[in-house]
C-alpha cells in the first residue's frame, strides 16, 4: 500500500553544507527503500512531501522526528494513495530564496515558506504549483 506523508521541521544548522549532507544522504538511501518525495527549503524550515510503501515511509518519519538536524518536526498530512505524484524524484529540492515571491504569498499571509501557519492542504498546494512550473531541481 502506497502513502504520502507530508510534514515541516526546522533545520537546527541551516547552512548550505548540512542541507547538501542531507539531500545527499536522502538519494542515495531513498532508492533502496522505495521513497520517492520532495524537500522545499526556505530559511531554516523545511517542507517535505515523501512516498511510499507504508512501512517505509513511516520508519522514515520516525527517522527524521530523531535526527539532530531536525527541531520541531510536526506531521501536516497523511494519505493513502492510489499513485504517486513524486515518482520521478528520489528527493527533488526547490531553494524558496530563489524563488518568484508571488508563489509563497499566493499560499500565505507573507511571502515566506510557514508551513507552521497554513493547513497541510494548503502546503500540499505549494508543492503542486512548484512541480507545475518547473521549480524543482535535482530531480536524481
Amino acid at each position: 500500500m502506497l502513502v504520502r506523508l507530508l510534514y515541516a521541521s526546522r533545520a537546527v544548522d541551516p547552512r548550505p553544507e548540512i542541507i547538501e549532507a542531507i539531500l545527499t544522504q536522502s538519494r542515495h538511501f531513498n532508492p533502496t527503500c522505495g521513497i520517492t518525495g520532495i524537500l522545499c527549503y526556505g530559511g531554516d524550515i523545511f517542507l517535505q512531501a515523501i512516498e511510499g510503501g507504508r512501512m517505509a515511509v513511516n520508519e522514515l518519519y520516525g527517522h527524521i522526528q530523531r535526527d539532530p538536524r531536525h527541531k520541531d518536526v510536526v506531521l501536516l498530512h497523511y494519505e493513502e494513495i492510489t499513485e504517486r505524484r513524486f515518482g520521478g524524484w528520489t528527493m527533488g529540492q526547490v531553494n524558496l530564496s530563489k524563488l518568484n515571491q508571488s508563489i509563497l504569498l499566493k499560499y500565505s499571509e507573507k511571502p515566506v515558506l510557514d508551513p507552521y501557519a497554513v493547513s497541510g492542504k494548503v502546503s500540499f498546494a505549494l508543492l503542486e504549483e512548484l512541480m507545475a512550473t518547473a521549480s524543482i531541481i535535482g530531480r536524481a
